[in-house]
């Protein structure tokens, strides 16, 4: 019995010595980073709040690897076709996300515009042109429907990238007019916003940035709880939008469609787009992990994986972590949303800390 006690001893102090080793070099010791910190990528936002619609986007001037995975049935996107690996270009120079659905894919002209004047795109020999990709929300319902992301405001957004990148998780950018659970309508949904999340591994930096606008229901991945989506008609309590599906087995010729989840993930791992495509459909998974229903006829899911590096790593352990980080960014999404256009967040009824 002492024999066995102390070779369980042993076995414990060489696993403390190897963790603390491995703390102390920094090396294989996974901890959150703002996702801010990845270098190469810069990130801007602005919004209408009186309009409940704004616009978040992505610069790399020097050109971004990048890969994207459509599961939604009824996306609003620009420039997608870029990012099939049997297209010519291989770099894109930013994303942007929007609100606005169809008609806020105007603004990525005005991201083109500023980096136009800065010199930054594909040398044709007349001007340079910058890539820029879109994808956006419907958010039409929430605010002023006829008031969407435009060239100003897409010009703004990556005038801010440059001179003072703002991002922040919440009511913010493309986030603005975000809401969830609205397999109803917009009578029994909540507000929900944009969320980030980044984790460093050794020099490995990898993160998502995610507007969370889902049909379905939000469920927390570390607990399994819902924390937002269908609520209970007198509005204080949630229901499960899964369940209310099967009410009727009926086909839903016109299924409210004022839906979409939008993400991008960055890393400075590199890799070419046909394998951040691959990345991009593993990050679906954290879609999976947190929002029930996902990839509807009704909504747009769409993630970009984009590669802002040059650090050697295992693809399908960037895939794995992606899904991760998107995972976690749709929580934060949710926890800092705040209550806004008669639609409660939530934080107001209690349903996270």
């Amino acid at each position: 019995m002492k024999r066995s006690c102390r070779a369980a001893a042993m076995l414990l102090a060489a696993a403390l010595i190897c963790a603390f080793t491995a703390f102390s070099e920094g090396e294989h010791v996974m901890r959150e980073i703002p996702v801010t910190v990845i270098e190469g990528i810069r990130i801007g936002q602005t919004e209408n709040a009186s309009a409940a619609t704004g616009l978040t986007v992505f610069i790399a001037e020097n050109g971004m690897r990048a890969g994207l995975d459509v599961r939604g049935g009824g996306p609003a996107s620009r420039e997608s076709q870029l990012l099939n690996p049997l297209m010519a270009a291989q770099t894109i120079h930013a994303i942007v996300l929007s609100g606005g659905s169809a008609f806020g894919l105007g603004a990525a002209g005005g991201v083109m515009e500023y980096l136009e004047q800065l010199g930054y795109g594909y040398d044709v020999g007349v001007t340079k042109v910058p890539l820029v990709a879109q994808s956006d929300i419907f958010d039409l319902t929430v605010g002023d429907p006829f008031v969407r992301p435009d060239r100003d405001m897409g010009y703004e957004a990556a005038r801010i990238a440059f001179e003072a990148p703002n991002y922040k998780d919440g009511n913010h950018g493309a986030g603005c007019g975000a809401t969830v659970g609205k397999l109803l309508g917009m009578d029994c949904c909540m507000k929900s916003g944009i969320g980030s999340y980044a984790l460093q591994l050794g020099e490995l930096k990898i993160g998502a940035v995610v507007v969370v606008n889902a049909l379905g229901d939000v469920f927390d991945r570390n607990t399994g709880k819902q924390i937002a989506g269908l609520l209970t008609e007198d509005k204080l309590a949630l229901r499960s939008t899964s369940e209310q599906m099967k009410t009727s087995v009926e086909a839903v010729e016109n299924k409210f469609t004022g839906n979409t989840t939008l993400a991008v993930v960055i890393t400075n791992a590199a890799f070419d787009k046909a394998r951040l495509c691959k990345i991009a459909g593993m990050a679906h998974d954290g879609y999976a992990r947190s929002i029930a229903p996902v990839h509807t006829s009704a909504d747009g899911d769409s993630i970009y994986a984009v590669s802002v590096g040059d650090i050697s790593a295992d693809m399908d352990l960037i895939g794995t972590l992606a899904a991760e980080v998107v995972s976690e960014a749709i929580t934060r999404a949710i926890v800092n949303a705040e209550s806004a256009y008669g639609y409660p967040s939530a934080q107001e009824l209690g349903f996270v800390d």
